[in-house]
């Protein structure tokens, strides 16, 4: 039998939630399951009532995305966990060809390529995903900046539970702490360089909103972590 992939989707006063709730529902994989987590939203909710039957569809207090997060994927219970937000789109073959690669390389964590949309639904940028040539190249990247898009992931939900989830004190940059720490575990990265998710860049996205503030959290991430990363660059060959 096909291993379950539970697809996790947090939810904020956003328009774009219902063509998110449809990418995941026209999956080709057919064994998954979708839990919308509406985070304390006021607004736009009733764009998911169409597909409440085909859904479970969870509320909570808000608390921001890492919390909406990490209470949908206590609730999973597939294998495999994906994360899309609620503005973007997975294209139709997304679970099924991150499964299989998972599956065969037996790989615990795993992001792909993606396109950018605008606000339109219009794709203005294909292929976006840094490409590196080594792990060592990749975390070397990391150790910079996040160069992972959140929304191409797929894990393990053991994995995700044995690194302990999204810490939820950061708004913004929870996606890099968590990389960051799978990475000091010396768990593999893999990387399929197929493009599968579509990201929706526009004005109102909160990374844009507050920019200054996500730049102050990032380096914070970073230099928390930073000397562990040069000592884990340092014990690898080459």
């Amino acid at each position: 039998m096909l291993p379950k992939v539970s697809i996790i989707i947090p939810f904020y006063n956003d328009p774009y939630v219902d063509q998110a709730i449809v990418s995941a529902l026209y999956q080709t994989y057919p064994n998954i399951e979708i839990i919308v987590v509406d985070d304390g939203s006021t607004r736009h909710q009733e764009a998911i009532t169409p597909y409440r039957s085909r859904i479970h569809y969870i509320g909570k207090q808000n608390g921001g995305t890492g919390s909406a997060l990490n209470h949908g994927i206590a609730m999973a219970s597939g294998k495999y966990v994906a994360w899309l937000s609620s503005d973007d789109r997975f294209l139709p073959e997304k679970i099924a060809r991150q499964v299989a690669y998972m599956e065969q390389t037996g790989a615990r964590i795993c992001h792909t390529d993606y396109h950018v949309m605008n606000e339109h639904g219009a794709i203005t940028q294909y292929a976006q995903a840094v490409k590196y040539h080594s792990a060592k190249a990749f975390i070397t990247g990391i150790r910079h900046g996040c160069p992972v898009n959140g929304c191409t992931i797929m894990m393990t939900k053991e994995l995700f539970q044995d690194i302990g989830g999204f810490n939820e004190t950061l708004p913004y940059t929870h996606d890099y702490d968590l990389w960051i720490r799978v990475l000091l575990c010396r768990v593999d990265f893999h990387f399929l360089n197929e493009p599968l998710t579509v990201y929706r860049r526009h004005s109102q996205m909160g990374t844009v909103r507050n920019f200054d503030t996500v730049l102050r959290e990032a380096n914070g991430v970073n230099a928390r972590y930073a000397q562990l990363l040069d000592q884990l660059l340092a014990s690898m060959p080459g």
